[in-house]
């Protein structure tokens, strides 16, 4: 049983038990000895985003690394997305992110992609905590000329930036304004050079990273920020990226905020239409909106849920067959171009779906209704199974009772914070309010 990694690497409140440079150190040794896979030199990939921990992390972890008697193949500040295409294209034995997505800048957390750039699996995650827990009886601890290096990768901006330029055949931009969200994080430096490239004309926002203000007011989680540019500047279209890259949630030329449901469904609805829907099949996680589930029946579209994580995404689209799917936060996998959710690609695809269909960015808000939704977090001192409180499983129930099928209710704990998740949906907004008030008040009181 993992008791280190959630359902995104491991993460926590940087420098205090368990994201210290004590545990990276240990972490890098660990995970360079279980994923060498028989290799006497192995090369593991090390990126970060640019929050004040970092470097920190980055230090403890590359020693760790290094002492394994694998090479530290070091790319500084890119996208968590970035980090997986090189792994894969560099031919690493893995590789590995510090960041906290989109979180506070004092949180901080580490993450692993296998050679092929997906996320590890549950399974791998646990022979590197069995590894750390037997740290000095399994691990070697070579010397002399058996102890790996550091070696820098200095194009690795360029190679990512050119991946991501040919995902759309260099597509021409030029006539379209775009507002550019860079959360003071990951994308900072690549974003608007991406789309300058491409001949759009940028206005970058919170793209100054200090290591203190990632994710601060701005980025996807506050979206509703850019609005005021966006019309004010007379723009087509507006995006805004977590901080490390990831996600996206697009704004329209009228401050209209769009989630990746929406995204999601119109990429689904267009890939149908022109014959190039795999399967016919769309992957979303348990969040997304009932009225995504509604637009994608009318549309004959088949639908696959999975557990929420993008992790889990990638792996039900290769049960599948898919080659679409993500989450309502702006977590989206193009299978066709990557391995994992990436926040500047799915910009590219939407901006290419927009030329396609010569549509403005406004239609994309007119795919689907989206149904009312609640979602409380709830803080939490400890993450006992819910299935084994009564009361809150209760009242769960009663709440599915009185919204039968015009509502549903998802609780669950939160995969990267200590906290307990209460979403509803439903039609009346009102009702559904006080039913998650009511499911939270339980988890708070139990």
């Amino acid at each position: 049983m993992r008791k280190l990694f959630g359902t995104d690497g491991i993460r926590g409140k940087a420098n205090i038990e368990p994201m210290t440079s004590e545990l990276a150190l240990q972490l890098g040794r660990a995970a360079a000895h279980i994923l060498r896979r028989g290799k006497d030199r192995p090369n593991i990939l090390l990126g970060k985003d640019p929050r004040i921990s970092s470097d920190m992390l980055e230090a403890a972890l590359s020693s760790g690394i290094i002492s394994a008697g694998a090479n530290c193949l070091k790319v500084g500040m890119l996208p968590t997305p970035g980090i997986s295409y090189l792994t894969r294209v560099l031919e690493a034995d893995a590789g590995v992110v510090i960041s906290a997505s989109h979180n506070p800048f004092d949180d901080n957390g580490i993450k692993f992609f296998g050679p092929d750039g997906f996320k590890l699996s549950d399974q791998t995650e646990e022979e590197i905590e069995r590894a750390l827990q037997t740290n000095a009886e399994n691990i070697i601890h070579p010397t002399g000329i058996y102890l790996g290096r550091m070696i820098d990768i200095t194009d690795a901006s360029s190679q990512y930036q050119k991946f991501l330029k040919g995902s759309v055949d260099n597509m021409d931009l030029s006539g379209m304004s775009i507002v550019i969200d860079c959360a003071h994080g990951a994308t900072s430096d690549i974003a608007p050079a991406l789309f300058s490239h491409l001949e759009a004309r940028v206005i970058a926002l919170y793209d100054k990273p200090d290591g203190t203000n990632i994710n601060l007011n701005c980025g996807s989680l506050y979206p509703e920020m850019i609005g005021g540019v966006i019309r004010e500047q007379k723009a087509d279209i507006g995006f805004c990226f977590d901080g490390d890259g990831d996600r996206v949630i697009i704004v329209d030329e009228n401050g209209q905020v769009i989630d990746g449901d929406f995204i999601i469904m119109a990429c689904t609805k267009h890939l149908k239409e022109t014959n190039r829907l795999k399967n016919n099949t769309v992957v979303v996680t348990i969040m997304s909106n009932i009225g995504f589930h509604i637009a994608c029946k009318e549309a004959g579209i088949t639908v696959q849920e999975t557990g929420v994580g993008d992790r889990y995404v990638s792996e039900g689209m290769i049960a599948s067959g898919a080659i679409l799917g993500g989450e309502q936060s702006g977590h989206i996998i193009f299978s066709d171009y990557h391995t994992s959710g990436d926040g500047m690609l799915t910009a590219l695809q939407v901006l290419k779906l927009l030329k396609e269909t010569k549509q403005p960015a406004s239609s994309l808000g007119k795919v689907m209704k989206k149904f009312p939704q609640v979602l409380l977090n709830v803080p939490v001192k400890a993450k006992p199974p819910l299935e084994n409180m009564p009361e809150i499983q209760k009242a769960i129930r009663d709440a599915a009772d009185i919204l039968k099928d015009s509502g549903r209710v998802v609780v669950r704990y939160s995969g990267t914070e200590m906290k307990c998740r209460v979403m509803i949906e439903g039609e009346d907004y009102n009702q559904i309010t006080e039913l998650a008030q009511g499911i939270a008040q339980k988890i708070v009181t139990t």
